[in-house]
C-alpha cells in the first residue's frame, strides 16, 4: 500500500489497523475510479469514532447494548459511543415559548401530506449498466423531446413507449403522497407544478422517468396545537446535534491525531 496515498492512522498514539479504514470505504461515497477520496472520508470517520471510544473508556463508560431490532443487538462499540454521548450531552428541553416562536416563523411549513396527481413513461433500464443506462438515457431524451414539442401526445406516448405497466392507461399512476414512490422520483415531484413536465429525464433504480404533474394538493396547514409535540422533538434533536459536533470538535483539538484531516469537523 502507497504510504503517501493511505498513511497510517494514529489517535492518540493509537495505531489503527489500515482493516478497520478499508471496511469503513464501503460506507462512504466517491467517485468512481477515486479510491482516494473514500478512504479519505473512511479515515476521518474512523478517527472520529476511535476518539469517542477512546473517551468513553476513559470515563468506563459500561457497554449496554440496545435491542435496534427483533433480535439485533448494538455492538460493544456502538452501546460505549451511545453511553458516552447520553453521559456527556445535555439537551434542556425547548420551552413553551420557544415552540410557540419556532412555529410563527412560518406557519405554513407545518401540513397535511400533498397529493400529487402523475402520469410518467419509463425508459427502463439497471442504473448500475452503464452501456444500458446510457442507451436509455438517449432513448429518454429523444421521448422528452416530443413531449415537449407537443405536451398533448404524453399519453399517447406513453401508451406506445413506456416500460411501466401504467402505459396502459396513458401512463397515469393516480394519486401518490410522500414514501408512496421512490425517493428520486418523490424529489423531482416535488420540484413539479400543476400542468409541468419534468425539463430533463429523471433516473431511479427503474430507470429513466418522463413525469408529469397532473394535480397538486399541497395539503393543509395545521395549527399549533398539531404540531407542538412535532416541532419540540424536531428541536431537542437539533440541539443534541449541535452539542454533539462542539463535544467531537472539543476532543479533536485536545487529542493528537496522524494520518486525518479533521480540520472541517
Amino acid at each position: 500500500m502507497n504510504a503517501a496515498l493511505f498513511p497510517d492512522l494514529v489517535v492518540n498514539g493509537e495505531l489503527v489497523p489500515h482493516a478497520l479504514i478499508a471496511a469503513e470505504t464501503q460506507n462512504q461515497d466517491a467517485p468512481k475510479g477515486k479510491p482516494g477520496i473514500a478512504w479519505r472520508k473512511a479515515v476521518n470517520a474512523v478517527a472520529i469514532r476511535t476518539l469517542l471510544l477512546q473517551e468513553a473508556r476513559s470515563r468506563s463508560v459500561e457497554a449496554k447494548p440496545n435491542e435496534v431490532g427483533p433480535g439485533r443487538f448494538e455492538t460493544d462499540e456502538e452501546a460505549l459511543i451511545r453511553g458516552l454521548l447520553e453521559e456527556a450531552i445535555d439537551v434542556v428541553p425547548p420551552t413553551e415559548e420557544d415552540i410557540a416562536s419556532e412555529w410563527e416563523k412560518d406557519p405554513t411549513r407545518f401540513r397535511t401530506p400533498p397529493l400529487w396527481e402523475v402520469s410518467h413513461i419509463l425508459c427502463a433500464c439497471d442504473p448500475r449498466d452503464e452501456a444500458a443506462r446510457a442507451k436509455a438515457l438517449i432513448r429518454a431524451k429523444g421521448l422528452l423531446a416530443l413531449v415537449l414539442g407537443e405536451p398533448k401526445s404524453f399519453a399517447a406516448l406513453a401508451a406506445r413507449e413506456s416500460d411501466c405497466g401504467s402505459k396502459t392507461s396513458g401512463g397515469a399512476l393516480g394519486q401518490l403522497g410522500p414514501n408512496d414512490t421512490v425517493p428520486e422520483f418523490e424529489a423531482a415531484l416535488r420540484h413539479l407544478a400543476e400542468g409541468e413536465i419534468s425539463t430533463e429525464p429523471v433516473l431511479t433504480r427503474h430507470g429513466y422517468h418522463l413525469i408529469r404533474m397532473d394535480a397538486v394538493a399541497l395539503g393543509q396547514v395545521l395549527p399549533f396545537e398539531a404540531v407542538h409535540g412535532k416541532i419540540s422533538e424536531a428541536m431537542e434533536k437539533a440541539a443534541w446535534a449541535r452539542q454533539s459536533r462542539t463535544f467531537i470538535t472539543q476532543l479533536v483539538e485536545a487529542s493528537d491525531i496522524e494520518g486525518a484531516d479533521l480540520s472541517m469537523v
